[in-house]
């Protein structure tokens, strides 16, 4: 797919790694929806305006994604406000700390609001306007924390180990319309996610958890994100970035 002309929607769009995918997609000569809680944040203001200076248009939708409803609507605010959806990024998220036995209930069903929940409400809605046009790109984050067993993050691995499956199962459902579904699952990327890590575990990631011996930057993963919208053969796929974290024996 190229996506020049074509309507993106990226869903926590505003900051980190969706703001570094809409910037790509724009440059790229897409017109850009940004998703976040405050559509009128700086941050918002910021990325609408670069993608507005590249010459594209560009709407910001506030919305929860852990409300249905809102999911469905910022779809739908994107096809009225830029003409149709062609590639769908759910990059929104949210940590969700706690072990299994001690994680309390909100945390863990917000987990499953964010991150899973609302990708099926994004994909449903979606799904029926790139049918027509037997074209469409869908790409979900999962996290190299949905590969490996995480201590003290029981919810945010779990959810994020249903995202490749999910990618799969939708990916085989909308071959046929040629729709293609993947998945990106960042490792260490420097966003404020990372501002939890105290100075200790960020030099133990850096010395000894990861191989390339840096954290990665939210481009490098917007990278991969185009890759996943641009390439035709590409379906059911989950790419991981970071730096070798996943593949290192202990």
């Amino acid at each position: 797919m190229k996506l020049a002309g074509k309507v993106c929607l990226v869903t926590g769009g505003v900051r980190g790694i969706g703001a570094a995918t809409a910037l790509r997609f724009a440059r790229a000569g897409a017109d850009v929806a940004i998703q976040s809680r405050d559509a009128n944040s700086d941050a918002a203001l910021e990325v609408k305006a670069a993608i507005e200076a590249l010459g594209r248009r560009s709407i910001s939708i506030a919305a929860d994604m852990a409300s249905p409803a809102d999911a469905t609507r910022t779809v739908e605010e994107t096809v009225a406000g830029l003409g149709g959806i062609d590639v769908l990024v759910h990059n929104a998220g949210a940590a969700a700390m706690g072990s299994f036995v001690n994680v309390p209930e909100d945390v863990w069903y917000h987990a499953f609001n964010v991150h899973v929940h609302a990708a099926f409400h994004l994909c449903r809605a979606a799904i029926p306007h790139m049918t027509p046009k037997k074209e469409g790109a869908i790409i979900l984050l999962g996290s190299t924390a949905g590969h490996r067993g995480v201590m003290g993050a029981a919810a945010y691995a779990i959810v994020k180990g249903a995202i490749p499956q999910f990618t799969r199962v939708l990916a085989r459902e909308l071959a046929d319309s040629n729709i293609r579904v993947n998945c990106v699952s960042p490792g260490v990327i420097r966003t404020r996610f990372q501002d939890i890590l105290t100075e200790a575990q960020v030099k133990n990631n850096l010395d000894n958890r990861i191989p390339l011996h840096r954290e990665g930057t939210p481009d490098e993963v917007a990278q991969a994100i185009e890759v996943l919208a641009t390439n035709d053969f590409m379906t059911g796929s989950d790419i991981i970035l970071d730096g070798g974290l996943t593949m290192r024996m202990a």
